[in-house]
């Protein structure tokens, strides 16, 4: 008799609230087993935790401040210590903060990449090496046992306007490293970019702005948070993918956009 097969667990940054929710608690309704990570919003993570648990039956939290290398470095394996294993991580966390050309600085610009290209990469890395020590331990290696992480990215890297400099700068670092360490981490892991449009408004948007913009696209609507979750599944379950981008917005890329949708 076959022994029973594993459950999945995936690793989602900035799972707390927003879109990393959103994606979290997809895949627990798909019977993933689910890290949360949060960096200060405990009572956000604590609430995703048991809407996970309610789904899957296993969620737990944990946190890092993905601009400290040790912190990042701590992250997968105390996940794996909980779990048992990780199989999936999804980066979703992202620092936003806006600057100019004007107004850059290297302080600025490494904070982004420390958060949004250094943690990515670090976490990249240690889910390959767990893979790999997983696939040594065992007598038969399974290309569906492989590890994967998706990136989230943007859709202005396609369609590019000077404002949060240092933030599309790390974005578009993100994408260079995603098609690299596809090419360097394969066969045991693969990596997928995924790229929403304007997806949920902020405190920058009246909602009534917000859905004006929204609107703006060839097929008249972007994308919305289910949109970018169903396509991060898809990114996961198909073992085709790897080294691209997944455009999630309703063509926003194919339109130019003299400003951030924020300061339109």
């Amino acid at each position: 008799m076959s022994a029973a097969t594993p459950a999945r667990t995936v690793l989602v940054t900035g799972a707390a609230k927003r879109l990393g929710r959103e994606i979290a608690l997809a895949l627990a309704k798909d019977g993933w087993q689910v890290a949360v990570h949060y960096r200060d919003s405990v009572e956000d993570a604590t609430k995703t935790v048991a809407d996970c648990v309610k789904l899957t039956g296993a969620s737990a939290a944990f946190r890092a401040n993905l601009t400290n290398e040790a912190a990042v470095r701590n992250l997968l394996p105390k996940v794996i210590q909980h779990f048992g294993r990780v199989d999936a991580v999804v980066n979703s966390a992202s620092t936003f903060e806006h600057d100019t050309v004007a107004n850059f600085t290297f302080a600025a610009m490494e904070k982004h990449l420390r958060s949004n290209t250094g943690a990515a990469i670090i976490l990249a890395q240690a889910l390959h090496a767990h893979i790999f020590g997983r696939e040594e331990s065992t007598s038969v290696q399974s290309r569906t046992a492989a590890g994967v992480v998706v990136n989230l990215l943007d859709q202005k890297l396609w369609n590019q306007n000077p404002d949060f400099f240092s933030y599309t700068l790390s974005k578009a670092a993100l994408e260079a490293a995603s098609t690299m360490l596809a090419m360097a981490l394969s066969p045991q892991l693969r990596v997928v970019g995924v790229a929403p449009g304007l997806t949920l408004t902020s405190h920058l948007l009246s909602e009534k702005k917000f859905e004006a913009l929204h609107r703006l696209s060839p097929l008249g609507r972007s994308s919305t948070a289910a949109d970018v979750a169903a396509t991060v599944k898809f990114a996961i379950d198909n073992q085709s993918i790897t080294g691209t981008t997944l455009l999630v917005d309703g063509g926003q890329h194919l339109m130019k956009f003299e400003r951030d949708f924020s300061l339109l």
